[in-house]
């Protein structure tokens, strides 16, 4: 009689922390959720999501949308006009992983600053913004920051700098948008609370399928005039939603439930960091890079392996700790990368 054959290892996915799969409780959540025509603005679960983010972020409103990209995009159209310019990093999200939607959709113009590796630098950006009554130039209508910033391996902007543009902005008339995709890591990771964080940006794009593992959904923030504009774009772009409350109950569970844990997804990066000999100072939230080898090679002699990482660029691998990645899924994929990057 042949032997039966061990189970095949389970797959640890560090590509990002975007391939989560709801949980079982946040599936029956979802099943039960009470729903309306949010369109309407009759779907009272996703009117509760909205009026409890908003409180967490002390604004004044928030609209529920399908993704970060259509919050993000919204967000500055509501804080700049068409012929105008954001400034923001060169590798912000807005400008790197959007398809030129500022430009293509709203007539946006964007111009980038070159940061020491995604981190804020107030007065760098600010020494760039052009005026508004100099008709050769085009005028900075507002900043993007990015926090935690994606391209910078998860780092969690300085609150002095933020404040300080903040300070600024206020007198200069330039507006402040936050692409707050991972600014749930930002605060656990810095003890800064979100009402801290949202009183320093105009508007606000949270999102909800990163970190706290959701399948869909982001909250665009701002004040009760500026999301009421913001609803009208919204259906332009056809994000306009039906009974969704069936996706603002899988954000709602997520705010009771994974919020709670995401320092887990900390640790767990740091232990992985460790293992890889990086510098645990570069390692600020769920993000882990590897620099200065050989990308492709590595990923594909992972995969094979059934460890998923995400290339960068050639030289330039990221592992993103997520709720659907174990401590024991950790330590396999340490194990498995260490043996490689060893070779």
């Amino acid at each position: 009689m042949m032997p039966t054959p061990p189970p095949p290892a389970e797959v640890v996915d560090l590509r990002s922390d975007t391939v989560t799969k709801p949980t079982a409780g946040m599936r029956r959540a979802m099943a039960e959720a009470e729903v309306g025509d949010d369109v309407y603005a009759e779907d009272p679960t996703t009117t509760a999501l909205e009026e409890r983010v908003a409180d967490l972020f002390g604004a004044e409103a928030a609209l529920f949308v399908p993704s970060g990209t259509m919050g993000n995009q919204i967000g500055m159209r509501l804080v700049c006009e068409p012929g105008q310019e954001v400034l923001c990093d060169a590798d912000a999200h807005v400008v790197t992983y959007e398809m030129g939607a500022a430009a293509a959709i709203f007539g946006i113009s964007t111009r980038t600053v070159v940061s020491d590796g995604g981190r804020l630098d107030a007065a760098q950006l600010i020494e760039q913004v052009r005026p508004r009554d100099n008709w050769h130039l085009t005028a900075t209508a507002a900043i993007a920051v990015e926090n935690t910033h994606n391209r910078g391996g998860g780092l969690v902007q300085p609150l002095d700098q933020l404040q300080a543009l903040w300070n600024w902005s206020r007198q200069a008339g330039v507006a402040v948008h936050l692409d707050g995709a991972r600014i749930w890591n930002a605060s656990v990771a810095s003890g800064v609370d979100l009402a801290t964080y949202g009183r320093l940006a105009d508007t606000a794009s949270v999102c909800f399928s990163k970190g706290l593992g959701t399948p869909v959904g982001s909250v665009l923030l701002g004040s009760a005039e500026r999301i009421a504009t913001g609803r009208l774009w919204r259906k332009r772009l056809g994000g306009g939603m039906r009974q969704v409350g069936v996706l603002a109950a899988a954000c709602l569970y997520a705010l009771d439930h994974h919020l709670p844990r995401l320092h887990e997804d900390h640790e767990h990066a740091q232990l992985l960091g460790k293992r890889m000999g990086v510098d645990p100072a570069s390692v600020e939230t769920n993000m882990v890079v590897l620099d200065d080898v050989n990308a492709p090679v590595v990923a594909e002699a992972a995969k094979a392996q059934d460890v998923l990482v995400s290339q960068v660029s050639a030289r330039k691998l990221r592992l993103v700790t997520h709720l659907d990645v174990d401590r024991a899924g950790i330590d396999r994929a340490a194990d498995v990368l260490t043996e490689l990057l060893d070779r």
